[in-house]
């Protein structure tokens, strides 16, 4: 049985096709990966199915008395309200029965033998539906869920005006599982959470008994879930059976078939165009030239699979530090009170030290205060004279309305128009996307803007904190690679397992640092 149908649905945002005839059907059950390099369109295809966006044509059709949820990491919340506050508003519908329960022993109070017969007979169905969907159990299902998801550790009595975009995305996805709809719609949900979280949030989808939509550039957590791929590419969408490595092998040997196709056909093409201009002058041959012509009119032109481009990254190196690139001697670090022990670290110049552990803990406060953009609580933290260095932060909210163009340029005056768009080309970028606004590109198109300006710089030392939150797989790869390469120093926080395991020639577990209960 289908939950979702989409026939024949096209879409284009300006000039650019983003859908074109496109066709997807989810089953009961099914557990589905959309994917596709950044910028094919996969946040404006969740966009149509939930309703923001309307398609230019076809038809999105949702099976009937069918429940929703979506997690949008642009939700707003609202100031003044707890975590724990956000957390209750996915029983909602618990909470509005208990109110109509209580209205109706109130009006017990005053009524006749009649009416209190009907009220008894209205509360006894309102009690037995409390209890049996967990009404009362409603305080622990949070703790619970919100522990699995790193929520406790923030505080769930936390003013939500206080929390990180992380922060707030990890509340959005809690509430969502809460509310246990028939349907989960996921944009990337794993962008901001630890191994120990995504582990968790893996164990949930394996056995989620119905069926959901999951974005994300995680190979190995998609691997884990899915059951069904959906391709995303040129404003196709083509449906493959199994999990990402079993696409892969698909994919590969249809992209293998086409290309043999394509050849066989150019090889028939260059035979008969041939004839064709060898015979259509002599009257003897003319009529077999245009039966060839005509042959050739009617022929269904393959195209030559194509080629997915990957990024070129690459870091300029700077003349290098010093031995000791940082040096911190019972630092401890925080803001308003301490997030760490006292820390005594050193950094030595060509280090590639990876940072990990639970999210909240202080990883990228660690980072800001290495480089002095936020003071130490206390102890002492020193960064060598001579460091040269590009910082990759984990949350940028653009808000300017610079172009991707205009925000290199910016930064890079001296640079000519040609040069600019050179090297956002270089990073992955197409033509139209290097002349839009900042504020419409995708996560990942806008951190590939991001490390195009620090890729500009001249560099000893590297500090990124999460760079391959929203990156697709190619891109992941050319920024391994690049930093493989890379002779400087690099202070690198990251929970992707395979993309840091080959780059790193240390490991801190931040977990020993910390100040909180884990």
């Amino acid at each position: 049985m289908s939950v979702l149908k989409c026939d024949n649905v096209s879409f284009s945002f300006g000039n650019r096709t983003i859908l074109e005839d496109a066709s997807f059907v989810m089953q009961k059950g099914e557990h589905i990966g959309l994917i596709g390099l950044n910028g094919e369109g996969k946040t404006t295809f969740i966009k149509m199915i939930t309703g923001e966006l309307t398609p230019d044509q076809g038809k999105i059709e949702w099976a009937k008395r069918i429940t929703t949820g979506y997690l949008d990491q642009y939700t707003k919340l609202t100031p003044g309200k707890t975590i724990r506050d956000v957390l209750k508003e996915a029983f909602k519908h618990m909470y509005e029965l208990e109110q109509e329960m209580n209205t109706l022993y109130e009006k017990m109070c005053d009524c006749t033998e009649e009416e209190m017969n009907m009220y008894l007979e209205d509360t006894g169905e309102i009690q037995s539906e409390l209890e049996s969907s967990g009404f009362y159990t409603i305080d622990s299902t949070i703790e619970e869920t919100a522990n699995g998801l790193g929520l406790g550790d923030i505080g769930l009595d936390r003013d939500v005006s206080e929390l990180s975009g992380g922060q707030r995305s990890k509340v959005l996805l809690t509430k969502l599982i809460l509310e246990k709809p028939m349907i989960l719609i996921l944009d990337e949900p794993t962008n901001f959470l630890d191994e120990d979280q995504i582990n968790w949030l893996k164990n949930y989808l394996a056995n989620y008994e119905n069926a959901f939509l999951l974005v994300s550039h995680d190979i190995p957590f998609l691997n884990s879930v899915i059951n069904v791929i959906y391709h995303m590419e040129d404003g196709l969408l083509t449906r493959y059976t199994g999990n990402y490595d079993n696409y892969m092998e698909m994919y590969e040997i249809k992209r293998r078939n086409q290309n043999i196709a394509y050849e066989k056909q150019q090889k028939e093409i260059h035979k008969l165009q041939e004839f064709i201009n060898k015979n259509k002058a002599r009257v003897a041959t003319t009529d077999l030239a245009k039966s060839r012509q005509r042959i050739l009119d009617k022929m269904e032109i393959i195209d030559k699979a194509k080629e997915q481009i990957k990024p070129t990254f690459k870091f300029k190196e700077a003349k290098s530090s010093g031995k000791f690139v940082f040096s911190c001697e019972n630092l401890v670090i925080g803001y308003n009170e301490p997030l760490s022990k006292p820390i005594t670290l050193n950094i030595e110049r060509g280090d590639k030290i990876v940072f990990k552990g639970a999210n909240g803990i202080g990883k990228s406060t660690l980072l800001k205060t290495l480089l002095n953009i936020i003071p130490p609580l206390s102890g002492k933290c020193a960064m060598d004279y001579n460091i040269h260095y590009g910082y990759f932060e984990q949350e940028v909210e653009y808000s300017n309305k610079n172009t991707a163009l205009d925000e290199v340029w910016n930064m890079y005056p001296s640079m000519d128009n040609k040069e600019v768009r050179g090297a956002l080309a270089a990073c992955g970028l197409t033509k139209d996307k290097i002349e839009s606004l900042m504020v419409v590109l995708s996560g990942g198109e806008a951190a590939k803007v991001r490390l195009c300006k620090i890729m500009l710089l001249e560099c000893n030392t590297l500090i990124l904190d999460e760079p391959t939150n929203h990156l697709d797989y190619l891109a992941k790869e050319a920024l391994k690679e690049a930093l493989i390469n890379f002779k400087g120093t690099i202070v690198l926080v990251c929970h992707e397992k395979e993309f840091y395991q080959d780059i790193a020639t240390r490991i801190e577990d931040c977990e020993k640092w910390t100040t909180k209960v884990l």
